[in-house]
């Protein structure tokens, strides 16, 4: 929100006691600001290319500040809802292109409507719905071509143009979309092998099959050749991003031996929430496992009838279509083979953000489209299969009732944050400061990247939306360090040392180099309702007058 406003998280002061007002300058639009402001922050600030906020930038200039004269929340995430929500004809327009049928398409469409985590990055005043839109155009742009090579007919010269023009775009909305772009081209690759019996023969007579293809060889070279010039502006900034502090959270640790395992698991559980996820999460024991189990139970259920239903797609498409959904599922393998490399081989586990699924995401939905169509057509007892007896009897209609209806209540459940909670509750964490302090509060926080900036920033939001008076407002502390905790400590005790007292202190994810934090005689630390507030670890030092 603030990148996008065009401005700058470096005009917030570090190393000194600042103003709830202080704090939230950075969201107060500039009626001056441009867009060569909002890249500007960005490349010097944060690992983002600029193009969503950009974009971000033009439509928050459309409305007016909320009443405090900050950037109003619904702004900020209605763009990525739109986004989202035109994700649904994209998806549906993909699923027709590759099967050729409107029944796929409504099934594609529909959870891609409803998918819990399709609601979950649409909820996200962030880039990837944008991202997920040119995903779904750049698979357009391939399905197109492989039609073309199918019949041995050349690439129209506008494909050319409009693929390398969208796969630029594509890096310019979010890094990782690079992972796309590899998928394709080893999806492609994958496909042209098949069956594998004829590699060989395929290799050896590489020259021939060039010949055959004809222009569409050099045509293929120039949108290889565009793509990657069209990306190679942004080298620098991955670079720049591959050793900073930003990104150090999806370091692979190998401190651990359960470590190893975690990609998997972290793959498989985003699998799975992309069609199901009902509200098990939170602290209330007695609602998350009832419903575990019921979603351990459909799980169990769900998951044989659609891995038929694709074996069946696999085997049974019609054959202007079966080429197309083959290069859709070796994409996805490929996506997922590409992430499980960037953990094991590059020391970046990708796996750890969910939103980061948005590379293959859409091609699931038309997959999971297809399936549906089928179950829809015929009785899952009556579908062929020429590998294994079926399931128990289900109607196929029935079927694709329950998993868009289980779908719709997995969207409602993150809608409620039962599912997908969101990081940070400082709506949660602010009641409790505003309820427990008897005295001037001041909160504080180590700093190390405008990451912790953020997350006071959220707090300062809630004790406006808690309608507090200016004299009720805490202040705000930001002990900034450079890879030395102690930093932090020492700011904290010289800025306590100048505090009038009385005075309450939180901390809130304050790093210490030891087990607790050192402060002076007269601040003792208070016992405070045990509640757990994603995001937050906070303290509280009650500091008082010895005399």
């Amino acid at each position: 929100m603030v990148f996008s406003l065009g401005n700058s998280f470096r005009t917030v002061p570090l190393d000194q006691v600042i103003s709830l007002e202080t704090l939230l300058q950075p969201m107060v639009p500039r009626p001056d600001a441009t867009a060569a402001d909002v890249i500007r922050h960005l490349m010097n600030e944060s690992t983002h290319p600029p193009m969503y906020f950009v974009l971000a930038h033009w439509w928050m200039q459309l409305f007016p500040p909320d009443r405090e004269g900050f950037l109003s929340l619904w702004v900020a995430r209605s763009l990525p809802a739109v986004f989202g929500v035109l994700a649904i004809p994209a998806t549906f327009g993909l699923a027709w292109l590759v099967f050729g049928s409107c029944l796929v398409a409504h099934c594609a469409a529909a959870m891609m409507a409803l998918s819990p985590y399709g609601v979950y990055l649409s909820q996200e005043a962030r880039h990837y719905t944008l991202a997920a839109l040119v995903v779904i155009a750049s698979l357009a742009c391939l399905v197109l071509a492989l039609r073309h090579l199918q019949r041995r007919s050349p690439i129209p010269l506008w494909l050319c143009l409009g693929w390398v023009g969208i796969n630029t775009l594509g890096v310019a909305v979010h890094y990782l979309f690079s992972l796309t772009l590899l998928a394709e081209t080893l999806a492609l690759l994958g496909l042209w092998l098949l069956p594998w019996k004829t590699v060989r023969a395929k290799l050896t007579h590489l020259p021939q099959a060039a010949q055959q293809l004809g222009s569409n060889v050099w045509r293929l070279g120039v949108i290889a050749l565009g793509t990657f010039l069209g990306g190679l502006v942004w080298l620098p900034e991955v670079t720049r991003s591959h050793g900073s502090d930003l990104t150090e959270w999806i370091r692979f640790d190998w401190d651990y031996p359960l470590s190893f395992i975690n990609p998997f698991f972290q793959l498989l559980a985003s699998w799975v929430t992309m069609v199901v996820l009902l509200p098990i999460e939170g602290s209330n024991w007695l609602r998350i496992v009832p419903f575990l189990l019921v979603m351990l139970a459909y799980i169990f259920w769900a998951t044989p009838r659609l891995v038929r239903l694709f074996r069946i797609n696999w085997q049974w498409s019609s054959p202007p279509s079966a080429q197309s959904s083959r290069l859709l599922a070796g994409f996805v393998l490929a996506t997922i083979l590409l992430l499980l490399a960037g953990s094991y081989l590059l020391g970046k586990d990708l796996t750890r953000g969910a939103r980061y699924n948005f590379v293959y995401f859409p091609a699931v939905m038309v997959l999971l489209g297809a399936c549906l169509a089928i179950a829809w057509q015929f009785p899952l007892q009556r579908a062929p299969d020429p590998f294994r007896s079926p399931p128990p009897a289900t109607s196929g209609q029935r079927f694709v009732v329950i998993v868009l209806t289980v779908a719709l209540l997995s969207g409602l459940s993150v809608v409620a944050n039962f599912g997908y909670q969101k990081y940070y509750r400082p709506e949660l964490l602010a009641p409790v400061i505003q309820q427990q302090s008897q005295a001037p509060v001041l909160i504080a926080t180590s700093h190390e990247t405008h990451v912790q900036t953020g997350e006071l920033m959220g707090l300062a939001r809630e004790f406006l939306r808690l309608e507090t008076t200016p004299k009720q407002r805490p202040h705000f502390l930001l002990a900034h360090f450079d890879r030395d905790r102690r930093l932090a400590q020492t700011t904290l005790t010289q800025v306590l040392a100048q505090t009038p007292r009385p005075l309450d202190l939180w901390t809130v994810n304050f790093k210490t180099v030891g087990e607790s934090l050192v402060v002076p005689a007269d601040c003792a630390a208070q016992m405070t309702p045990p509640r757990w507030v994603n995001g937050y670890s906070y303290q509280l030092y009650r500091c008082r007058d010895g005399s």
